[in-house]
């Protein structure tokens, strides 16, 4: 087995053009996960027909590679592929490794000296026609060819668009509307910015001048106006996806502006959004210029992990390390359940399978409105594992601050 660490980008080349990968189009499948929270930006998975006997048969290692940041950036699957951002040195290192057994096929290395503060990038990579997108913890957005790393553009946007970095630095993931890719500069005016995802130029830039928090961007309709949905370090604001005017805007204030957790639509004119350090969650009505709280409480405290909506029902794990099933339109409690600690949850043919952001268990849960009902759990890696698991192509990828690890599910 090749070792990443002293592969060279010639070797890789000359490997993969042996192989013939290079001459093969790259593109992702149904069965992908190719950008943050999934194919259809949802925490869903569209996988069927998984084991769900976890207490009979734990899914099956398949690989297991060593990760260098000690952080918690998520990793993004398509074309066979796994892709992820590692840290060495002063470098970020992006990584490309083989799906079936977790051998390094290419990466990409750029200088990011930012200091290490709960790891180093906090982003997810976006998979989109043969291209990768990534994001830095100080603002340096890279566009490659997935086929080999090979660099097509790259700017900061922190560095362009005259932003401010929030505490912890930039943690959203690229997010990708037909031909734009959206990205959080925090300047000027610049709460937003749209640029080409061909060659990175500015489109517009807007939505107010607030700084970022750390959670991705969504892209909802909302009383049939297509809008950004962004929360900043003061609030949430909904900004114009044409032209980048600020549409709504509703305070959201927390302990040091930690605002992580993706705002999930759960209807054409509803957003759920909620945060940790106490703050609680609350569900948003919004109309054409302005938003309401409709129901307010601390059931669910996410301190970054981002919720799932399905039938009627939030899930969603927080503070104190609950996963909790709340009822959208009233935010009463369905059922609650304790032993997840911080670590994210994703939902998959009928289940959710969530992590104990403290232990690092793997634990399959139904997907059910009525209770609580777990059908099993194992110990993928150990440890610290607050990012949230993905499911791609039959196989359960999770991570800790140690290691990337790949587990066969059917």
């Amino acid at each position: 087995m090749v070792d990443f660490r002293v592969l060279t980008m010639s070797k890789t080349v000359k490997m993969l053009a042996i192989v013939g990968v290079l001459c093969v189009p790259l593109c992702a499948s149904g069965a992908d996960w190719p950008h943050f929270r999934g194919p259809s930006s949802n925490g869903f998975s569209p996988e069927t027909g998984l084991n769900k006997a976890w207490k009979e048969k734990a899914p099956e290692s398949l690989w297991q590679v060593a990760m260098g940041d000690g952080g918690f950036a998520g990793p993004c699957v398509a074309g066979g592929k796994v892709f992820i951002i590692d840290h060495r040195d002063n470098n970020d290192v992006v990584r490309a490794l083989t799906l079936a057994d977790g051998k390094p096929v290419w990466e990409y290395t750029y200088e990011e000296k930012g200091k290490a503060d709960h790891g180093r990038a906090r982003s997810t990579p976006t998979f989109e026609d043969g291209k990768l997108y990534t994001v830095s913890q100080s603002g340096i957005v890279n566009c490659l060819d997935a086929r080999n790393g090979q660099k097509v553009w790259s700017r900061n946007i922190v560095a362009d668009f005259k932003g401010k970095l929030p505490t912890w630095q930039v943690a959203f993931s690229p997010v990708i509307d037909g031909e734009r890719l959206i990205v959080l500069p925090g300047g000027p005016d610049a709460c937003v910015a749209v640029l080409e995802k061909a060659s990175g130029k500015t489109v517009w830039q807007g939505g107010g001048s607030d700084v970022p928090s750390y959670a991705t961007p969504v892209i909802a309709t909302l009383n049939g106006k297509k809008q950004y949905i962004i929360f900043t370090s003061a609030g949430i604001n909904g900004v114009d996806a044409g032209k980048g005017q600020l549409l709504w805007s509703q305070p959201w204030q927390t302990q040091h502006h930690v605002n992580a957790a993706a705002p999930l639509p759960v209807d054409n004119d509803k957003v759920f959004i909620t945060s940790g350090y106490g703050h609680g969650c609350a569900l948003l009505q919004v109309t054409e210029n302005k938003a309401k709280i409709l129901w307010e409480n601390k059931e669910i405290q996410a301190h970054f992990s981002s919720s799932i909506f399905h039938e009627g029902r939030i899930y969603g794990t927080g503070d104190p390390g609950v996963l909790a099933c709340l009822d959208a339109e009233t935010g009463k409690v369905v059922w609650k359940h304790d032993g997840f600690e911080k670590g994210g949850i994703i939902a998959v043919d009928g289940t959710i399978i969530g992590l104990d952001g403290k232990g690092g268990d793997a634990i399959m849960v139904e997907l059910s409105p009525k209770e609580y009902k777990e059908l099993g759990r194992f110990k993928p890696l150990g440890g610290q594992s607050w990012t949230a698991p993905v499911v791609a192509d039959g196989k359960l990828i999770v991570r800790n601050t140690k290691a990337l690890a790949c587990f066969k599910l059917k």
